[in-house]
Formats: structure tokens, C-alpha cells, sequence
């Protein structure tokens, strides 16, 4: 049996490893410090949402679907396209001014009539009736007038006969008073007898005055009463006329020479008063209708001129009528031929025109585009340097063909700008392209 011997190690002899095992004091951050950091970081946060998220007025679009051109200079041509319809000169619609049953119908649609041509004959008994009674009921009156006509004037005659007495009668007196005058004072006419020669000439002159007073204030109140029953008379001879002139509206006849279309009336057929029933179109003359946009309301006027080619010759036109009625968003012009007019043209057929508005100038320009109907030419969307996205800005544009828009102010040669429609875009302050050119 072996002994072994333990001791102790003595606290010089080192034990291997046990200089590594060390205890480490860990040190506590100060609060402030944590808070300071963390605001820090939401800070920072809030500054790179602010600077990358989406903003309400702000839109992402494809670069694809716009359409962008350059600010240029250049001449601007103030011109408007318009496409024309070949109609004729003069048009003169027929209508039924008085109804009545068709009796007769003397052409037939298509055929060519001159002015004052038998068309076709109505026939309407109550009209026909009403027109013969009022003819009745006219010349009565008319008799009545002309009767009292007749008494004024046999009282006017009376009158003047009245008047002749009296002043042969004055004349008589006054010769008998200075007959007796001289005998009287020589005692060879009685007194009494002179007196009453006296007095006699007396009574023909008061006479003669108030006879002559009477007839001037007959005379004033005959002629007038004359005169209102001559305009009475003349306005029921005008009225008895027109009775008359509707009676012979029954009769239809052509109004001007022309071709006579959509007249399609039949034998036994009723027609109201005022029913069309068919037109007659000039011969020899054509003109051109064209609709053109409301916002050249302004600036079309008569006489302004224009040019359209017809089987590779060009004609001078010029604007003849301008119709202000706008209907949907377009007015309505009338263009007729300045000298010769093409003789192949067809009615209904369309020519292609341009209207000069004013003369070519100088100026900045842009292409026209779609954009112009949905901002008025107010503001456009103006492409930043870096080609990255697009700015709203104010502009002012002026004159505009199909081509170009003329330039005002608010933008400068070498910008870049959308022309294309600005469908959705219209609440829109910048535009973010989401692909590069």
C-alpha cells in the first residue's frame, strides 16, 4: 500500500489560466443620451418620408403616354382649317300657308320650275266661305261709308246754297238802304220806312256772320269725319285684300326658279297650315357650309377670305354669313366662291378650306395639342432640366391654327413642354416620370 502526499500550491506558483478570467463592470447609459438619440432618429425619419413619399398634388405618369416638344420660334400662319359642305346658293322652303285638301299637283319632285309656276291647288270649303262672307260683310260697310260720304257732301252743298242767299239777300238790302237814304232826308221817304230798310240791313249782315261761323265750324268737323271714314275705307278695302290674297295662297306656286326637291305632296292628301311640303334650290350657284369651333366666335367675320382646293386647283372663297347660335361648342359660316367656282362639285359633297384670320408673323411657338381644351391655354406642364418630371406654370398663349399655338408669355425658347391630354392630370402640380427618355 502507497502513500500519496497532497499539499496545497503555494500562492507563488501560478496557476496556468487563471490570469484571464477577469470581471467586467459594465457601464449604464445615461438616459438623455437615449432620449436625444431616438429623436434624432424619428426626426430623420419624418425627413426622408417628406423627401420620398408620394404627395397629393404630386403624380407618377408614364413617360410613354405623353407627348413632349420644345418651345421653338418660328412664323406663325393664322389660319384655320375647315372642312365645307357644298349646299346651295339659295334655298326657299315651300310651306302650306293656308290647309286645305290637294285638288291638283302639277310637277313632280325633282323637276325644275321658274317663279310664279303653278305647283299644285288646295281647295278649302271653310276658308273659301269665311273669305265670301267677309267680302259681304266688307262691302256693306263700304256702301254705309260711301252713303254717309254722299250726305256730308249734300250738306256741305246746302251750306254753300245758304250762303249764296245770303249775301245776294245782304246785297239787295244794302242796295234798297242807300236808295232811300238820300229820299229820306229830303222828306220823300217816311221815316218809319227808312227805319225799317235800316233794320232789315242789319239783320243780313248779323245773319250773314253767323251763317258764315256756322259752315266753318261745319266745314272743320265734315272734313275731319270725312278723312277717319277714308282711312276706315281704305283699311277695309286692305283687309278685304288680304281676305282675298289668303284665299289665293290655295294656289301654290314656285316663289323663285330653281329645282324643286322633297315635294312629295299626293292627290286627296290634307295638309295643316304651315306644313312643309317641300324647297326649291337655286340653279347655277353653290356655297359651303362649315362649323367652326366657339372660340373663334371673335374672329371670324364677313368678308374675311379663304382658299380650298378642288381636283388639284385651288379657289378663292370668302365668309358671306356668320350664324352666332353655338351649338355644341360650334357656330356656323357660309363661304361662297370669289370668282369662278369648280363646276365638278356635287351638293353634299365636303371640301377641305382654310380660313385666313390675320396675317403671318414672327413668334414662339408650340405644337397645338390636346392639352389647350383642358386648360383654356391658362397654364401647361413645363419639363424640368434633369428630364425627371414636369412643373405647372402660368403661360399666356395667344393665336392658334391646326398646327401651332403662338406664344405670349411664361415660357422660353428650348423649354420643354406636354402637349398631350391632360386627362387626370388637371389637379396636378408636378409630374414624376416613372420611366427615363
Amino acid at each position: 500500500m502507497s502513500l500519496v502526499e497532497l499539499r496545497r500550491p503555494s500562492q507563488s506558483e501560478a496557476i496556468s489560466g487563471g490570469a484571464m478570467d477577469r470581471v467586467v463592470v459594465r457601464r449604464k447609459l445615461d438616459k438623455r443620451t437615449l432620449i436625444g438619440g431616438a429623436a434624432g432618429a424619428a426626426l430623420l425619419l419624418l425627413i426622408l418620408f417628406w423627401l420620398f413619399a408620394p404627395r397629393a398634388d404630386t403624380l407618377s405618369v408614364s413617360k410613354e403616354r405623353l407627348a413632349i416638344a420644345a418651345v421653338e420660334s418660328g412664323t406663325f400662319d393664322d389660319f384655320l382649317p375647315l372642312r365645307g359642305r357644298v349646299t346651295p346658293l339659295v334655298t326657299v322652303y315651300l310651306d302650306a300657308v293656308e290647309g286645305g285638301r290637294v285638288d291638283q299637283k302639277l310637277v313632280e319632285d325633282g323637276a325644275h320650275v321658274t317663279q310664279g309656276q303653278m305647283l299644285a291647288v288646295l281647295s278649302n270649303a271653310e276658308l273659301q266661305l269665311s273669305t265670301l262672307e267677309k267680302q259681304a260683310e266688307v262691302e256693306q260697310q263700304l256702301n254705309n261709308m260711301r252713303s254717309q260720304e254722299l250726305a256730308l257732301t249734300q250738306t256741305r252743298n246746302a251750306n254753300l246754297r245758304d250762303l249764296n242767299q245770303a249775301e245776294t239777300d245782304l246785297a239787295k238790302m244794302r242796295r234798297q238802304y242807300e236808295l232811300q237814304k238820300p229820299l229820306a232826308e229830303k222828306g220823300f221817304v217816311s221815316a218809319k220806312a227808312f227805319n225799317d230798310t235800316k233794320d232789315d240791313l242789319v239783320y243780313q249782315q248779323q245773319r250773314l256772320a253767323i251763317l258764315k261761323r256756322s259752315i266753318a265750324q261745319t266745314e272743320s268737323l265734315q272734313s275731319s269725319q270725312l278723312q277717319q271714314l277714308r282711312l276706315a275705307s281704305s283699311s277695309l278695302s286692305s283687309s278685304m285684300g288680304i281676305a282675298r290674297s289668303n284665299l289665293g295662297q290655295l294656289s301654290i306656286r314656285a316663289p323663285v326658279t330653281g329645282e324643286l326637291s322633297g315635294f312629295e305632296i299626293q292627290l286627296g292628301q290634307s295638309l295643316q297650315q304651315g306644313e312643309r311640303i317641300g324647297q326649291i334650290d337655286s340653279t347655277g350657284g353653290n356655297k359651303l357650309q362649315a362649323d367652326v369651333d366657339e372660340y373663334y366666335l371673335g374672329r371670324v367675320h364677313v368678308g374675311q377670305t379663304a382658299s380650298g382646293d378642288v381636283d388639284g386647283k385651288t379657289y378663292r372663297l370668302k365668309v358671306a354669313k356668320v350664324y352666332p347660335q353655338v351649338r355644341n361648342g360650334q357656330f356656323q359660316i357660309d363661304l361662297v366662291f370669289d370668282g369662278p367656282s369648280p363646276s365638278s362639285v356635287q351638293r353634299g359633297q365636303t371640301i377641305q378650306t382654310k380660313l385666313t384670320l390675320g396675317d403671318s408673323s414672327k413668334a414662339m411657338l408650340i405644337p397645338n395639342g390636346a392639352f389647350f381644351n383642358d386648360t383654356g391655354g391658362n397654364w401647361i406642364f413645363v419639363v424640368d432640366k434633369s428630364g425627371r418630371g414636369a412643373t405647372k406654370r402660368q403661360v399666356q398663349l395667344g393665336r392658334r391654327n391646326a398646327d401651332f399655338i403662338e406664344v405670349l408669355g411664361g415660357l422660353a425658347p428650348g423649354e420643354r413642354v406636354i402637349t398631350s391630354s391632360y386627362s387626370g392630370l388637371i389637379d396636378k402640380d408636378r409630374l414624376t416620370f416613372s420611366s427615363g427618355e
